[in-house]
């Protein structure tokens, strides 16, 4: 649903060329040299779609035929309350106990394949673009049913509970079918898939797809509390962190720590498209004084 200072797009923007950056892993030849744009501050991290080779992938405890790309996890002082992992399970691979956590909450997204998804009695199919919201203490079980490898993006945040609040419901939808909303004052070049409605406070996280037409931009530097997670999905840009201008594609990858200023620039000739994960809904956690802290 639109907020108040968001309109509906118009039909001539509605359809999209939506197209999604699928890793194949592999290694570089040793004639390569290893100057990609990786970059870790205090402000931001630059993951590269280069650097995800097959030696940085990860496995899971009850998964079957899967590896993973962490690419975000929960460090002090910098991206604290969420992990972001990139997945591929080959065909007949998958789990039926996928997570240890009974706190957490999970967004999957598929970029590329067949996942079948199962949970409360009720089988899914997702193809690429599909997505699904599972909240924490729902039994799920994924596997991959086609032939190829199916990648998705697989985004984990522990629920923060609140009294009289209830828990948010698990639901499967996919990009194609959310019309994408409007941003005020931009012609139609900025625009956000929101897969959950902004105003309903049980969700404590948004995980939506950012679209800017070729030429658009984020017009000043954003400055906020919400930390954020950036898979670019399609398309080239330019976007700033912190001080820096860097140039991204897709494959690429970017974690901004809370309060890091950013903006961009879409700059290929298709539209730049990302999926952002952000922290919202909820006060800020204060820590405690030491008692002998006067």
């Amino acid at each position: 649903m639109p907020t108040s200072n968001e309109t509906f797009l118009p039909p001539k923007h509605a359809e999209l060329s939506r197209h999604y950056y699928a890793p194949t892993g592999g290694l570089s030849s040793q004639e390569r040299q290893p100057d990609d744009k990786a970059i870790f501050t205090t402000a931001y991290m630059l993951m590269p779609k280069a650097v995800m080779s097959d030696i940085v992938t990860s496995l899971l405890p009850r998964w079957q035929r899967t590896r993973l790309w962490v690419l975000a996890r929960p460090l002090s002082g910098f991206a604290e309350t969420f992990s972001h992992y990139l997945v591929e399970t080959e065909s007949g691979g998958g789990s039926t106990n996928p997570d240890d956590d009974d706190s957490a909450q999970s967004v999957l997204f598929v970029v590329d394949g067949c996942l079948r998804l199962q949970f409360d009695g009720t089988t899914y199919v997702l193809e690429a673009g599909g997505y699904a919201y599972i909240p924490p203490g729902v039994d799920w079980q994924a596997f991959n049913i086609g032939y190829k490898n199916a990648l998705f993006h697989w985004i984990r945040k522990r629920y923060q509970v609140v009294v009289g609040i209830d828990t948010p419901p698990a639901f499967v939808t996919s990009d194609a079918a959310i019309a994408p909303i409007q941003m005020p004052d931009c012609d139609g070049l900025w625009a956000t898939t929101h897969f959950v409605d902004p105003t309903d406070l049980r969700h404590d996280m948004h995980v939506n797809i950012v679209t800017f037409q070729p030429g658009g931009r984020i017009p000043f530097a954003e400055t906020h509390v919400m930390e954020h997670g950036l898979y670019v999905l399609q398309g080239k840009g330019r976007y700033r962190l912190n001080d820096d201008w860097v140039d991204v594609e897709a494959g690429d990858y970017m974690w901004l720590r809370a309060f890091c200023p950013q903006a961009c620039i879409a700059t290929g000739h298709e539209p730049f498209r990302y999926l952002l994960y952000k922290d919202v809904n909820r006060h800020m956690p204060l820590a405690l004084l030491d008692p002998g802290d006067g």
